[in-house]
């Protein structure tokens, strides 16, 4: 599954087949398949953290995905989150379609096996209205970032979008795809610890939540 054809054709010849059977579908066209993978970032931590404006974050997500992105802003003002309408609260990019597939691809087999202490992404991230949440603390970890981009450090929250009915066929799907989901042994572990650690979970606070989904 090295290039965007492979993960295309995965699913055309060897994911469509093994969901039928494992689903027990029939008609091909109700097997579940990803529509858009949408990209989030929260601008209020990076501000926080001395970011003068939100041009660096637009160039990262930019070179990450391929695609420019969008800033999303606050219809009217907040006193109790002290902003103004208008002001800038994140970025956001949807792909679909080959920078869909080509992001994906990158995302499972590059980017994930470079973050630190890596053992799988969580089981628990799904809704049922068949997306999948994944967050990543830093935006470091993908290839397109050089040395010159780490003058400030920040995350981004991952939502695959998928056609699955609930969360269980949408867990077969990104199965199929090889998505690395955390093993039985590490789920013990991290229970066994107490860790609430989980990277389905991103920095962002409720008013760039509120606003980023305002703007799907």
């Amino acid at each position: 599954m090295s290039t965007t054809e492979d993960l295309k054709t995965r699913y055309l010849k060897e994911v469509i087949p093994a969901l039928k059977e494992k689903l027990g579908i029939k008609n091909v066209m109700a097997v579940p398949k990803i529509t858009k993978v949408t990209i989030n970032v929260g601008i209020g931590s990076y501000m926080s953290k001395g970011g003068k404006d939100h041009t660096d974050v637009m160039n990262n997500i930019a070179a990450i995905t391929g695609q420019k992105p969008i800033a999303v802003k606050t219809n009217k003002s907040i006193s109790n989150f002290k902003t103004k309408q208008g002001q800038v609260v994140g970025i956001k990019v949807t792909l679909r379609g080959k920078r869909m597939y080509d992001f994906l691809t990158k995302l499972i087999n590059i980017t994930l096996p470079r973050v630190r202490d890596f053992r799988g992404i969580s089981t628990t991230a799904f809704d049922e209205r068949g997306a999948y949440n994944l967050g990543l603390k830093e935006h470091t970890v993908f290839p397109e970032i050089g040395v010159e981009d780490l003058t400030k450090v920040h995350g981004l929250q991952i939502t695959i979008t998928t056609t699955a009915k609930n969360k269980e066929h949408t867990r077969a799907l990104l199965d199929a795809f090889h998505f690395p989901f955390k093993k039985d042994s590490e789920l013990k572990k991290k229970k066994g610890t107490g860790s609430q650690e989980d990277m389905s979970e991103l920095a962002l606070t409720g008013r760039e939540r509120s606003e980023m989904a305002k703007s799907k």
